[in-house]
């Protein structure tokens, strides 16, 4: 507060042993996050910072954040976004949290699934739709694609976040496209851990949409759907080939804002050994480290206005960007690169030979890219 009276942007600070960032939103909502975890870089924390207030206009809208009117009223709205917010604190199996992009699941009757879901959804008078299994986009209509990439991070990530249950109509306001008019979320159990979401406004009901049309379309797809469920691990079916020496993966579509993250890719191979090679929490760590030194230090970041933004001064006084960047650990090693389209990050084990990391990336780059489409 002293800094801004005099005209002084002071945005975070550090101690010996903690790390506090702050943010003013919609110059109303002062949110203040404090971490005493070294891997919790400024970008970390600042992108915690957005997703938390997303969130609380996710579930109470704009409006009611800017104009506040009743302060009790407002704390008792705002719980029932508390789990959403507590996903953003832990270490689930997505990142869409820290890429802002959606986290996406490959499988391999995906044309099958898109084209019910096509039909399921016009059939339900919208145009928004999706299969989600545990927080993960399987397919999507092409109109869910078109939203925003932050709203429909954050719609997976509430679905995730929510008490299962066979179905549910759920109010929710979309951060980017529509913080203060709320839409209708519909949200159908097809087989435990799938499920069918649909954005929509006041029409259907439903009860109308669960007792027409969702045993119609989608009891014939049982099989296909519960195939989605052996996905969870890897994100992708076991036929797509991988390099032994790959822990895990995060392969981003730039383009799409959607992505591929895993951290036990060869999952045969774990559990081959009696005792695992690196946990996995670490690994999620170690992968998450990398992706954010990466983009902070080395790959440029676009921002809204199309102009590029770097979070630190590295790139100043060069004339050209980096493409490919890697880090040596004594128990991992990782390596990054990037094309116009995709940015891949892999965790590879220590034994990996050094000058083999950019032959084995490139080569899953196409492997996903090419073969799979993604």
């Amino acid at each position: 507060m002293f800094g801004s009276n005099q005209d002084v942007l002071l945005a975070g600070t550090n101690t010996e042993n903690a790390n506090v960032v702050w943010r003013v939103f919609s110059d109303s909502v002062t949110l203040i996050v404090l971490s005493l975890y070294e891997s919790a870089t400024d970008v970390y924390l600042n992108k915690l910072l957005e997703n938390v207030f997303s969130a609380m206009v996710l579930v109470v809208g704009l409006e009611d954040l800017v104009n506040i009117k009743n302060v009790e009223r407002l704390k008792r709205d705002l719980r029932a976004c508390y789990k959403l917010i507590d996903s953003f604190l832990e270490m689930p199996e997505r990142t869409g949290d820290l890429t802002q992009c959606v986290d996406c699941v490959l499988v391999q009757d995906g044309s099958v699934l898109q084209d019910c879901l096509d039909t399921f959804t016009q059939a339900a008078q919208s145009n928004f739709g999706c299969i989600m299994m545990s927080g993960k986009v399987v397919v999507a209509t092409e109109k869910w694609w078109r939203l925003a990439p932050q709203d429909v991070m954050m719609l997976a990530w509430l679905v995730a976040s929510l008490v299962p249950c066979t179905s549910r109509d759920y109010p929710v306001y979309l951060p980017q496209g529509s913080p203060t008019v709320p839409h209708r979320l519909l949200t159908f159990l097809l087989v435990p851990g799938v499920e069918v979401c649909i954005l929509c406004g006041p029409v259907p009901s439903l009860q109308e949409v669960e007792r027409e049309l969702v045993e119609r379309f989608w009891k014939p797809l049982a099989e296909p759907l519960k195939a989605c469920l052996r996905m969870q691990v890897r994100s992708f079916p076991a036929s797509v080939p991988l390099d032994r020496g790959i822990m895990g993966l995060l392969l981003i579509n730039r383009e799409q804002s959607k992505c591929l993250y895993t951290v036990q890719a060869n999952p045969s191979e774990d559990a081959a050994r009696q005792d695992i090679y690196l946990p996995l929490d670490r690994r999620r760590t170690a992968l998450r480290s990398f992706y954010t030194l990466a983009i902070s230090r080395y790959f440029p970041v676009e921002r809204d206005d199309g102009k590029t933004a770097h979070y630190e001064e590295f790139q100043a006084g060069f004339t050209h960007h980096a493409v490919q960047c890697y880090t040596v650990s004594e128990d991992h090693k990782c390596y990054g690169l990037q094309t116009g389209q995709h940015q891949l990050f892999i965790l590879f084990r220590s034994e990996v030979p050094t000058f083999a990391l950019r032959n084995i990336a490139t080569k899953t780059l196409l492997v996903f890219t090419k073969e799979w489409a993604f």
